[in-house]
């Protein structure tokens, strides 16, 4: 099983950006993963506007977000998620953030 490269983007104004960092940890054990974290912190509309950024927190693997929602406007913002049971989060829905590692971590590596 490979290990995707995963990054958490946070803005400092978010309140959950822990929270996102503890739930995406235990999605990363309960498929068996162990790859670093990288944590980035958004810091600029610019930099928000370069990396689109719809708010804090974003999970990316492999340069991907999790939880895409072209609605979400681009920049410094507490980012708010849907779940699966139609509530709402500011942090994605761990079965999302399982589902889309396993999907990376069986996604077979890119040859250069």
């Amino acid at each position: 099983m490979r290990q995707p490269k995963i990054e958490l983007l946070w803005w400092e104004g978010c309140p959950s950006t822990e929270r996102a960092l503890a739930e995406l940890r235990e999605a990363l054990r309960d498929v068996g993963l162990a790859p670093e974290v990288s944590i980035r912190e958004i810091t600029t509309d610019q930099q928000a506007h370069a990396e689109d950024f719809m708010g804090s927190p974003t999970v990316l693997i492999d340069g991907a977000d999790v939880a895409p929602d072209h609605d979400e406007p681009v920049g410094l913002s507490c980012r708010v998620y849907r779940r699966r049971d139609g509530g709402i989060s500011p942090t994605p829905d761990p079965d999302d953030l399982r589902e889309a590692l396993r999907r990376a971590a069986e996604r077979e590596e890119v040859r250069r």
